[in-house]
């Protein structure tokens, strides 16, 4: 099945109280485009991140956003300024001593003392994080992929639904081209009676004027070549997969078969269909630029 360029994706995961948020956007682009935002404590991890995004997603512009919230859950390490300790310690010991003090020094007492005791940031273990951060990534990407594939169903059903539009189109063209033949034929006839009132027609010079018209307003190959398109736009909208570029170069050789058809019969009837077919292949265009 054909997806969508065009997508969100979210996924939500919390690893020993830090809640890592991915979040990914899409829209059309000619090749892949991928950005990505993240604290600068783990860019070492885009390079990996990216890889990921890429067995995923074959076109469009990709944006993923990497918050992560440990508020309230980060770890402290307290740790004893020793030297500080000491120097208060032999401090009080001094003080005992020469005012004749009994006063017992604990460790409640030194605790107080300013920068005795440090209270810092535990050390996070980056690599471990960058590892949650792409187990989320992944997640978002399922989430992203399955929104994709369902905008391309619609785009699918849309595009198979106009195709067949244009071959009812393409079966009147066909239908009618031999009929303008025979039109013609006849106003020849007519024309050629009337100028030539009092001189016997020459049958073989109505049959080869006919015949050089037929062979001037003949769209046998186009609309053969149309049909051929058609298949094989089928074809490539079953199989699936990146096949967004190809659909829009095929999409410019049904303009070509449609362009001739339509300088070729000066038919107003035949033209009227033409314009229709057009109007349909210009739907399908803007369908096939949202297709990855």
């Amino acid at each position: 099945m054909v997806k969508s360029m065009t997508g969100y994706g979210r996924a939500e995961e919390t690893f020993e109280g830090c809640t890592i948020t991915v979040e990914l956007r899409s829209v059309n682009n000619r090749y892949l485009d991928c950005n990505i935002r993240m604290p600068r404590l783990y860019l070492f991890a885009e390079d990996k991140m990216k890889t990921q995004v890429q067995n995923c997603i074959s076109r469009g512009k990709v944006d993923v956003f990497v918050t992560l919230d440990n508020t309230g859950m980060e770890q402290v390490d307290i740790t004893i300024n020793e030297p500080v300790a000491d120097g208060y310690y032999a401090a009080l010991c001094q003080l005992n001593e020469r005012y004749h003090l009994s006063g017992e020094i604990s460790a409640a007492l030194l605790s107080r003392f300013p920068d005795v005791l440090l209270a810092q940031k535990a050390e996070e273990d980056v690599e471990q994080v960058a590892g949650q951060i792409c187990i989320v990534l992944e997640k978002a990407l399922a989430d992203f992929d399955q929104m994709r594939s369902a905008e391309g169903k619609r785009l699918y059903e849309d595009i198979l639904t106009r195709a067949a539009t244009i071959e009812e189109h393409v079966a009147v063209i066909e239908q009618r081209s031999p009929q303008t033949v025979a039109e013609y034929r006849a106003r020849l006839e007519a024309k050629m009676s009337e100028v030539l009132s009092n001189t016997q027609l020459d049958p073989a010079r109505i049959l080869t004027e006919a015949a050089i018209f037929a062979d001037k307003v003949a769209v046998d190959e186009e609309t053969v070549r149309l049909r051929s398109h058609i298949d094989q736009l089928r074809s490539m909208l079953k199989d699936g997969g990146a096949v967004g570029r190809k659909l829009d170069f095929l999409i410019q050789e049904f303009n070509r078969e449609t362009n001739t058809i339509g300088s070729k019969c000066s038919d107003l009837e035949i033209s009227r269909h033409v314009v229709d077919v057009k109007a349909e292949i210009e739907k399908i265009r803007e369908q096939v630029q949202n297709i990855e």
